[in-house]
C-alpha cells in the first residue's frame, strides 16, 4: 500500500489549449489538485471517538478553481475533509490572497465533509492532544505539522490554479436526484424528535423536513470544445457513507470516476456539500443501505446525463463579480459550573459512561470557550459568474431548508448554495428545528434564528450582484 505522507504532489489541469490575446473580458479559468492525505496513523474525523487511521482507500485532495474576467478573480478551493477551520481558511486566504492577488474576500476554501479525513482542530482534537502528551509524555500523532502543511498546499493550489488560466466556457444548470438523500429528523410516537432514528423503527412517525434533490452543476470546457474539462458541482447530503479507519474522499470520488468515463481521465470534479445539516443516504423503510461506489455511480450518471442532453444552458453572458458581508451570530452562553462540568464531561467522549448528546453537549460548550467574545461573524459569500450562474458560501452545517429558501429567492436560474466555507462551528438548523431538539441542535454553538439571518443576507448579495 503506498502512503501519500504530506509530500506536495500537485496536478495542474488547464481547460483549454490555447489563450486569445488581447480580449480582457472573457472568462478565464484555471484548476490545480493537490494531494493532502495525512500521514498514517493519524486522528481522523467525524465521530465523537479517538480513531486513528490505518490505511488509504483514495487519496485526499485539496482543487481549485480560479475564475478571471479583466481586473476580477475569484478562487474555491474544495478540501477533501470534515471541515476547515476558521485559522486555518485565514491562514491559507491571506497568504493565497498575497502570492496572487486575488480579495481574501474573494477566496472560499470548502470542506466536503468527509467523515474519513483528519482531526486537526477542534476541542476533540486539543483533548486528545493533551491526553496523549499527558499519558506518553508527547503525541505521536500531533497535528502541528498537517496543520502548516495544509496551509501551504491550499495556497499552492491556489497559485497553481491561476498559473494555469485559460480561456473557457461556461454551462450552468440542475440534474434532478431524488432518489440519494433522505432527510435523517422524524416525529416520533413520544412527541419527541430523533435524528437518525434506525431503520424500520416502528416508534417513527413522520419525517421531519424536507430534502433537496436538485444538483447543481457548472461545467466547464475550452472554447468550441466538444469535451468538458472540469465541473463545480454541489449536492445536499451528507458525506459519510463510508466508514471505518481508511481515508476515503466520501462518494465524490466515485462520481468523479463515473464521469471520467465520458469526459476522460483528466476531468475534474470539483465537489461542493450543498446545505446538508439534517440530509443523509439512510433510507429508514429500508433494512439495507446502498454503497459508497454505488451512491457516486447514481449520482454521477444523473450529472453525466445533464451534461450530455443538453440540460445545462450556455446562456448568459458571462460578468464575473463577488460580494461579500458577515453576519454576527451570538453564541449560546453557559455558567463557569456549566463550563466547569463540561470540560470534566469531556473525558468521557468515547465512552459509555455518559449519554451520547451528554458528550455532543460537553464538546460544543468546550469548543465554544475556544472562541473570542460573545458572537462569531458569520461569513456569506456571493459569486456572480454569468448572468445566470451564481454560487453562495455558507460556514457551519447548514439545514437544507436554509439552502432551499436562498434558491427560491435568488434571481438568478442556477445557483449553488455551499456549506462549510471559511469555518466550521458545528451546526446551523433554523427556528423550528431548535424548538424541536435533537443532535443537530445540541451540537450548534449559536442561538436561533442566525440561520434565518444567512437566508437574509445571502439573498441582498443576490440581488446586488443581478
Amino acid at each position: 500500500m503506498r502512503h501519500f505522507r504530506l509530500s506536495l504532489c500537485i496536478v495542474t489541469l488547464f481547460l483549454a489549449g490555447s489563450q486569445n490575446a488581447g480580449a480582457d473580458d472573457e472568462l478565464r479559468a484555471g484548476v490545480a489538485v493537490v494531494d493532502v492525505t495525512p500521514p498514517i496513523p493519524f486522528r481522523m474525523s467525524g465521530y465523537f471517538m479517538e480513531r486513528l487511521s490505518t490505511a488509504t482507500k483514495d487519496p485526499l485532495h485539496a482543487k481549485a478553481i480560479v475564475f478571471q474576467q479583466g481586473d476580477e478573480s475569484a478562487a474555491f478551493v474544495f478540501c477533501d475533509m470534515v471541515g476547515i477551520s476558521f485559522t486555518i481558511a485565514g491562514e491559507a486566504r491571506a497568504k493565497a490572497s498575497e502570492a496572487t492577488g486575488i480579495p481574501v474576500d474573494h477566496i472560499a476554501i470548502s470542506a466536503t465533509h468527509s467523515h474519513t479525513g483528519p482531526l486537526y482542530y477542534g476541542a476533540l482534537c486539543e483533548f486528545f492532544h493533551r491526553r496523549n502528551v499527558a499519558k506518553l509524555g508527547g503525541d505521536p500523532h500531533d497535528p502541528k505539522a498537517y496543520r502548516e502543511d495544509l496551509v501551504n498546499k491550499i495556497v499552492a493550489a491556489v497559485v497553481d490554479a491561476k498559473a494555469a488560466l485559460q480561456p473557457v466556457e461556461l454551462k450552468s444548470g440542475y440534474a434532478i436526484e431524488g432518489r440519494l438523500p433522505f432527510n435523517r429528523r422524524f416525529h416520533m410516537k413520544n412527541g419527541s424528535v430523533q435524528f437518525n432514528p434506525g431503520q424500520q423503527n416502528p416508534n417513527i412517525v413522520r419525517v421531519a423536513g424536507p430534502v433537496d434533490p436538485q444538483v447543481g452543476i457548472i461545467a466547464l470546457a475550452p472554447p468550441g470544445a466538444d469535451q468538458l474539462s472540469a465541473a463545480i458541482v454541489s449536492f445536499a447530503m451528507h458525506l459519510d457513507t463510508v466508514g471505518g479507519t481508511k481515508y476515503s474522499a466520501d462518494y465524490p470520488k466515485f462520481v468523479e470516476d463515473e464521469l471520467r468515463k465520458s469526459f476522460g481521465p483528466d476531468f475534474t470534479l470539483l465537489f461542493g456539500a450543498g446545505t446538508c445539516g439534517d440530509i443523509n443516504h439512510i433510507d429508514v423503510t429500508k433494512l439495507d443501505r446502498r454503497d459508497t461506489a454505488t451512491i457516486g455511480q447514481m449520482l454521477g450518471e444523473t450529472v453525466e446525463k445533464a451534461m450530455q442532453d443538453g440540460e445545462l444552458s450556455a446562456d448568459g453572458e458571462a460578468s464575473l463579480a463577488v460580494r461579500s458581508t458577515k453576519v454576527d451570530a451570538p453564541l449560546q452562553s453557559y455558567s463557569e459550573g456549566e463550563i466547569s462540568q463540561a470540560r470534566k464531561n469531556l473525558e468521557l467522549v468515547g465512552t459509555r459512561e455518559l449519554p451520547f448528546l451528554g458528550q455532543v453537549e460537553a464538546y460544543k460548550i468546550v469548543d465554544i470557550q475556544r472562541r473570542p467574545g460573545k458572537s462569531i461573524p458569520l461569513e456569506v459569500q456571493a459569486f456572480r459568474l454569468n448572468q445566470e450562474t451564481a454560487i453562495v458560501t455558507l460556514p457551519a452545517e447548514i439545514f437544507v431548508e436554509i439552502g432551499l429558501a436562498i434558491k427560491a429567492a435568488s434571481p438568478f436560474k442556477t445557483t449553488l448554495v455551499i456549506e462549510l466555507t471559511n469555518d466550521s462551528l458545528g451546526y446551523i438548523p433554523t427556528k423550528k428545528a431548535f424548538a424541536e431538539g435533537s443532535y443537530e441542535t445540541v451540537n450548534s454553538r449559536i442561538v436561533p434564528g442566525s440561520g434565518e439571518k444567512l437566508v437574509e443576507a445571502a439573498t441582498k448579495l443576490l440581488k446586488e450582484l443581478e
